[in-house]
């Protein structure tokens, strides 16, 4: 069975020592794509080294990540729109806003996600939605933006079925799955069968949010099919058609 990882940080330092042995696991668990989305500056360097490493399997994005917005987040965004400028990307992302860890910039966040959803439209990419703590706050900036140009996916959805009712309703935005889905109290016990399964991605957020029986641990992308197994058992779907369903929205959303 053939998987794609739509969100992972498979670039970031938790990888250094042993990132090929990394990738070669992804491709013997079958996720023979991994979508790398940026973080601020600091990330941009070696997000794209590892594109240029490994051009077949891992696929860069450029955006500015809500909790990387500070005082200067004007500065950040400047040089996320000068790399628009130089070459192609997959997505802008991650961006959206975080209220976990700090309310101090949301006035900041918003504006952030503002500018990014232009630019999304603008160079036709979709755009990775984080929303921790903050799923009102996002998607009311995303209906009240939304047009025929707008697609992306809400990442790390753990929501209510009629959260994922409203984003269903986009039309061209989709729910990213992960490691939660496989949390004993995550709550997506309820919310997965009632999802319809074209409307999903699979994802790891690497090297966070690990699933079942790996919780606590460095997640990684080869996680995956493990994502893939606690849908399928929720849902009484099956595992290979979720493979094809949610690897063939990936590549759509994309363009890979």
């Amino acid at each position: 069975m053939k998987f794609v990882d739509s969100h992972a940080h498979v670039y970031l330092p938790e990888f250094e020592k042993d990132q090929s042995e990394v990738l070669d696991r992804a491709m013997q668990s079958g996720v023979s794509r991994i979508v790398m989305p940026n973080i601020d500056h600091t990330s941009i360097d070696s997000m794209l080294e590892m594109e240029d490493r490994y051009p077949e399997q891992c696929y860069a994005t450029i955006g500015l990540h809500p909790c990387s917005v500070k005082t200067d987040f004007e500065k950040e965004l400047y040089l996320v729109e000068q790399w628009l400028g130089k070459r192609k990307f997959k997505a802008i992302g991650e961006t959206g806003i975080d209220l976990y860890w700090d309310k101090t910039f949301l006035e900041q966040q918003i504006e952030s996600l503002k500018i990014q959803i232009e630019w999304a439209k603008q160079f036709d990419l979709p755009i990775i939605l984080h929303c921790r703590d903050s799923f009102e706050e996002t998607i009311e900036i995303i209906e009240s933006q939304n047009d025929h140009r707008l697609k992306g996916v809400f990442h790390c959805f753990t929501g209510t079925v009629k959260d994922a009712e409203r984003i269903e309703r986009l039309e061209n935005f989709y729910l990213g799955i992960g490691g939660v889905a496989t949390f004993k109290n995550g709550g997506m016990d309820k919310v997965l069968p009632e999802i319809h399964m074209e409307k999903v991605l699979l994802e790891t957020d690497s090297p966070y949010l690990a699933p079942v029986p790996y919780r606590g641990k460095r997640n990684e992308s080869s996680y995956i099919p493990l994502i893939a197994e606690k849908i399928s058992s929720l849902t009484g779907k099956d595992l290979e058609d979720i493979a094809i369903q949610t690897s063939a929205s990936s590549e759509n959303l994309f363009n890979i």
